[in-house]
């Protein structure tokens, strides 16, 4: 783990925004796009990433062979079960934060892309994915007005190089409540189980758990606002919690209709055009989500769609109003610490949001200049392209897949040998035993897209490069739509309606 810097018109709109989340596919391509990757391979290696970060008791269908049952007494501190869940990305804390934004990336992907992934058959994987997520976090959530936030110490977690089926630091415990508040998780959980009660609709009963749970927690992350710095320097939030409460009231606005949190969205919430989506600054997934609302927030003074051609405008290099940093190679780069999340997220976006224009017969206007979706397609194609080795190194950045792919990514169950249940590790040596050595990790942790290069496209794949070579679930979490797209559009991401 690496510490990151950084009215009723509208009810006529949502059941067709809703629509819109499905969208319609061309067949799926049997050739491979013009880049020459294949694509179907490698949105099921990001996807088997997931199942490699999962913790608790597995399944009998777990497919990563290498990883066993692990942090079985997760919980037992305070008495309750917190087995499940996610390791964030290469040591053994479960941090809740980035777990929740990785459920609900999930959903969204669940939602937006499900013809791609029902035709590539990565639907239900998805699913399975998805529900690992909200499992654990109901649990985190049973009680009213506390959550669970964090299980793991990650400092004591950082003294020792061990796999977690043979971990043995002490499994502490972190919560919110009325009296420590931590708006950004609980608002952020609340937009996980409501995103989630969407995908899970035909499961009335559990979808109306994952619903009930979200309203609660919005209300609670409403009255009692305030930061948690408790995962710091980790998941510090930089960004303030304005994002996440209007993240978590657009997903609460999707899955109920209720004018409530229209109202909110209209008159309380706060929006802000920036260049950036991601598990700490979530403004651009939001304004993409309400663009075709013709909603605005501030009482009208903002409004969504051009919030999201802002955040358009401000990652292009070829429009006025550019922000980001483009490398020679022509990846985006906002900061060192894995910054191929930036890239995941913004195709994401960029892909979800020209479907919305085309549907809409609209374009991005940055100022007086009218950028076609066709542009934000080429745009995310050519971002994932690199992820896959369409880059200076001709490498890939996905464990597996590609030539010259990573094999040392900072992952401790990944370059750990398999153990037997009960090995005493020795801390102290550890480091030197794993950690170090300049080789191949023994277990392949397919599917894993690393921290990535630099500023300038350069690369070490080193193990201790942990910036440049951590994964995260966050970052395959938003990979995996445009992923899907270009396997079953091909390469112009068109969608038939």
């Amino acid at each position: 783990m690496r510490a990151l810097s950084h009215g009723s018109s509208m009810r006529a709109h949502v059941a067709l925004a809703l629509a819109a989340l499905v969208l319609a596919g061309d067949a799926l391509h049997p050739a491979l796009a013009a880049a020459g990757f294949d694509y179907k391979d490698a949105l099921t290696k990001t996807i088997i990433f997931l199942e490699a970060q999962r913790s608790g008791k597995l399944p009998p269908n777990n497919r990563v062979k290498w990883r066993g049952d692990s942090a079985l007494d997760d919980g037992k501190l305070a008495n309750v079960d917190l087995t499940g869940g996610y390791y964030d990305a290469g040591d053994n804390v479960k941090y809740g934060l980035p777990l929740a934004f990785t459920v609900t990336t999930l959903a969204w992907t669940a939602l937006a892309f499900k013809p791609e992934l029902e035709q590539t058959k990565e639907l239900e994987h998805v699913h399975e994915a998805i529900r690992w997520g909200t499992d654990y976090l109901l649990k985190c959530a049973a009680r009213k007005n506390k959550l669970w936030v964090q299980v793991g110490d990650p400092n004591l977690d950082h003294q020792c190089w061990v796999r977690p089926e043979n971990m043995k630091a002490p499994r502490t415990l972190y919560e919110i409540d009325e009296k420590t508040p931590g708006t950004e998780i609980a608002a952020e959980t609340a937009a996980a189980f409501a995103a989630s009660s969407m995908v899970f609709r035909n499961d009335k009963k559990y979808s109306r758990a994952l619903l009930n749970k979200a309203k609660l927690l919005f209300l609670f992350a409403k009255a009692h606002q305030g930061s948690y710095d408790g995962e710091c320097p980790f998941y510090c939030s930089y960004s303030g919690y304005n994002d996440e409460l209007l993240w978590a009231a657009t997903w609460l606005y999707l899955a109920t209709k209720r004018q409530v949190y229209a109202d909110f969205i209209s008159h309380e919430a706060i929006s802000s055009s920036v260049a950036e989506f991601s598990w700490d600054l979530k403004f651009p997934g939001a304004q993409v989500l309400l663009a075709e609302f013709n909603m605005t927030s501030g009482g009208g003074a903002q409004n969504f769609k051009a919030q999201a051609d802002n955040f358009v405008c401000a990652v292009l290099p070829d429009t006025a109003f550019h922000q980001v940093f483009i490398t020679p190679g022509g990846v985006i780069h906002l900061r060192d610490g894995a910054n191929t999340q930036y890239v995941t997220s913004t195709s994401f976006l960029f892909v979800v949001y020209s479907d919305l224009l085309l549907r809409t017969g609209q374009s991005v206007m940055c100022g007086n200049q009218p950028v076609a979706p066709a542009r934000l397609r080429e745009f995310a194609r050519q971002q994932m392209d690199y992820l896959l080795g369409a880059n200076p190194r001709h490498s890939s950045y996905v464990v597996g897949f590609g030539a010259n792919s990573p094999t040392q990514p900072h992952h401790r169950g990944a370059s750990t040998p398999v153990l037997a249940p009960g090995t005493d590790v020795n801390c102290g040596l550890s480091f030197g035993e794993w950690m170090a050595p300049d080789k191949p990790n023994p277990n392949e942790l397919t599917g894993a897209i690393v921290g990535g290069p630099d500023k300038n496209d350069g690369f070490v794949d080193k193990r201790g490069n942990s910036s440049y070579t951590e994964p995260c679930t966050y970052i395959n979490s938003l990979a995996i739509g445009p992923l899907a797209a270009l396997a079953v559009r091909g390469a112009q991401l068109v969608a038939t309606h």
